[in-house]
């Protein structure tokens, strides 16, 4: 309607509306060559973007590589330089060397000057050493043949010697034997003739006697009782002595004990006194009766070898004993 109008209008007057849609056109054309000019712009432009962007890419690379070749350099340059400090200092090591070796030189050469001086005076050495080793060697030789004749002379005598040994022994045990034999024989006599006595034992190779038959309480005094049983074993003693052979090598040893409890009395300083005065005052007896002194020994033992350990009455009168034992001397 509007057309229309325009239209009718113009039939009235000047149409303006073809210019208008001209200059309309002609806008537009431009416009629409600006934005195709504008595009082609654009491509040529990311197309230099994109080829600037890998060229700055491969610079990139090229400059990390040239870094990495740089600190290898710096590191090589670095093991250049302590090579070079190392070389530095075997060459002076050498040096050193090599002056210590002119002054050994010129100290050898001046001994090897001293020595050539000293080789007479060595050679000379030498031959009368040699001459003093011959004379060792001729006694050695010497000797060794003494020793040779020593060893034989000693195993001779160590034959005779194991020999002899051998019938000291068997001569031995048959002492033993007789004076076992003779043991037993006077042991006998003196069970036959104390009698039956509970006081009185035999213990092993001894023949035992409790102190009270002989001594009061801490003395050493012999009693009359005492006296009249060594009496008889004084008897027996006499009897043995004319039947052991004069051979045999023997002694009757007078053994003192005592109890464990400590002697009271001012006459004695232990028990070991009491018990030593005890077995001299038998011996001294039986020698008063003839029984002769080379086959008497006396010896105190004070508390020290108990038979039996209680710590009752009947265990103190076991302990204190006067003990007899035929033996070798």
């Amino acid at each position: 309607m509007a057309l229309a109008r325009a239209r009718r209008g113009g039939d009235n007057g000047l149409n303006y509306w073809p210019g208008f849609v001209d200059a309309l056109s002609t806008l537009i054309l431009g416009i629409i060559f600006l934005l195709t000019v504008f595009v082609v712009v654009q491509f040529y432009l990311q197309q230099e973007v994109a080829s600037k962007t890998n060229a700055l890419s491969q610079l990139s690379a090229q400059l990390a590589e040239l870094n990495s070749m740089l600190s290898m350099e710096k590191a090589t340059k670095a093991d250049l330089a302590q090579q070079l400090a190392a070389v530095r200092a075997s060459l002076a090591a050498s040096e050193t060397a090599r002056t210590e070796a002119q002054s050994r030189a010129t100290a050898l050469g001046v001994e090897v000057e001293g020595q050539k001086k000293l080789s007479s005076e060595a050679l000379n050495q030498v031959e009368a050493l040699n001459l003093q080793i011959a004379a060792l060697r001729k006694q050695l030789s010497a000797i060794e043949a003494s020793l040779e004749a020593s060893e034989k002379k000693d195993k001779d005598s160590q034959a005779k010697i194991a020999d002899l040994g051998q019938r000291l022994n068997v001569a031995l045990a048959q002492r033993v034997q007789e004076l076992n034999k003779f043991r037993s024989e006077f042991f006998g006599r003196l069970r036959e003739i104390l009698g039956n006595r509970p006081d009185v034992r035999i213990v092993g190779d001894r023949f035992v006697l409790q102190s009270e038959v002989f001594f009061d309480t801490g003395k050493a005094d012999l009693l009359p009782a005492g006296r009249t049983e060594l009496d008889k074993v004084a008897d027996a003693l006499a009897q043995l002595e004319k039947q052991i052979p004069n051979e045999i090598q023997w002694v009757l040893r007078v053994d003192g004990h005592t109890d464990v409890r400590p002697i009271s009395g001012a006459n004695f300083k232990s028990n070991w006194d009491l018990s030593a005065a005890r077995a001299i005052s038998v011996v001294q007896f039986l020698i008063g009766k003839g029984v002769s002194p080379q086959h008497l020994v006396a010896a105190g033992f004070g508390e020290f070898q108990p038979i039996d350990t209680g710590r009752t009455e009947d265990a103190y009168k076991r302990n204190r004993r006067i003990e007899f034992k035929l033996t070798e001397r």
